[in-house]
């Protein structure tokens, strides 16, 4: 498919900013001019969505696309090359059907081609465009959002920011395996939702749960197909440039290591930040963030050690552990890599659609806690799911 007609040139060279130096990014990436051969040996592709009418409450972050280039292409490009290329915008469809059918129709296209889509928003309702890429991909997916709350608003015909979610797991058919968020403040989050997440074997993180270990998001985010992240999810003071933002959240250096977590993963297949408002963002503080967290994706993409468990195990250390309680073997998996790990959840024989998701990712604490006779709550839930 010519995806070409949904993109408008980018103009954030024409804006009030000055060129960058030479020798920086704007230097290393193609801007698409309407060819789709240029997409030839790409492994990146930037898109800008300048669609915001879905978020009445964050007018403004159609704006995001180009005052996020400004930043961007201002930094050094990496010690690889990364294979960069910008698409341009996307701007607001006659209807926003019409917004989200070319995200999605581009994203097919771009996974059919293994480059990833890096999003930037716009409203973060365009993630139920960037999940319906994956429908004719014939593969069940992980959805990990990071949000300071949890957007399954009133469910209505419209798709919103605040109810999209409630759009994905109620899309016919219905291919997302997994869904996760990081980062969610109790007190923004309606406890009935918190308990149904629960029910549907749904993982949820609280922010204070999270926030002093933030080496626990890497299996959650290691998982995902894709990652979705709203700007607000960040504390204002780190990143005032969204009207949702708040007093507390993450800090702007945790947030640039969720993305490089995120880069960092092989089964992450696309990629997006939202709900950046340049309109409240007098310095550029959040342009400038955003703009350093796309570059720690970007890094972390280019450090993938491809080492995801699929068939040849000869290069990970397997360890057994017996629960004599449970009458059950657990199995580990320790790449010698990276020394990430995994463990091994039993999926039913034949139900081939299930089995990139039985070895789940973990961290070394789960296996010691399985070696403490304690089984993993991670298993448990991927086991519910798959049975």
């Amino acid at each position: 498919m010519d995806f070409s007609v949904f993109f408008t040139p980018s103009n954030f060279r024409g804006n009030a900013f000055a060129a960058p130096p030479a020798g920086r990014l704007l230097d290393k990436v193609t801007f698409f001019s309407g060819e789709l051969k240029e997409l030839n040996g790409k492994r990146l592709a930037i898109i800008g969505v300048c669609e915001d009418r879905q978020n009445a409450g964050n007018l403004g972050s159609s704006n995001g696309p180009d005052a996020f280039r400004s930043y961007f292409y201002k930094l050094f490009p990496f010690d690889l090359e990364a294979n960069i290329i910008d698409l341009g915008n996307i701007l607001s469809g006659n209807e926003i059907a019409d917004t989200y059918y070319a995200v999605s129709k581009t994203c097919e296209e771009l996974i059919k081609k293994n480059i990833i889509p890096i999003i930037i928003g716009g409203s973060q309702d365009i993630t139920y465009a960037n999940y319906l890429a994956y429908e004719n991909l014939e593969q069940t997916v992980n959805l990990v959002t990071v949000d300071r709350c949890l957007d399954f608003g009133q469910t209505s015909e419209d798709t919103t920011s605040g109810n999209y979610l409630n759009k994905i797991i109620l899309h016919k058919p219905n291919y997302l395996f997994n869904y996760s968020n990081l980062g969610h403040q109790r007190y923004l989050s309606d406890p009935e939702l918190l308990q149904l997440m629960g029910k549907m074997y749904f993982d949820v993180y609280r922010l204070g749960e999270i926030q002093p270990f933030m080496q626990r998001t890497e299996p959650v985010i290691r998982n995902a197909d894709i990652v979705s992240f709203d700007m607000s999810s960040i504390r204002q003071s780190e990143s005032p440039g969204s009207l949702n933002a708040g007093p507390n959240g993450f800090y702007g250096d945790q947030a640039a290591q969720m993305c490089r977590y995120a880069g960092m993963s092989d089964k992450l297949t696309s990629f997006g930040i939202y709900e950046l408002n340049p309109d409240v963002d007098p310095t550029g503080q959040s342009s400038h963030l955003a703009a350093q967290m796309v570059w720690c994706f970007i890094e972390g993409y280019l450090s993938r050690k491809a080492d995801y468990p699929v068939c040849d195990y000869s290069e990970y250390l397997k360890f057994i552990v017996h629960l004599e309680q449970e009458q059950h073997d657990l199995i580990f998996y320790k790449s010698n890599k990276s020394d990430r790990w995994w463990m091994d959840v039993p999926y039913p024989a034949g139900e081939q659609k299930y089995e990139r998701h039985h070895l789940v990712p973990c961290t070394y604490e789960e296996y010691q806690q399985a070696s403490n006779e304690e089984l993993p709550d991670r298993w448990w839930k991927t086991y519910q799911k798959l049975v």
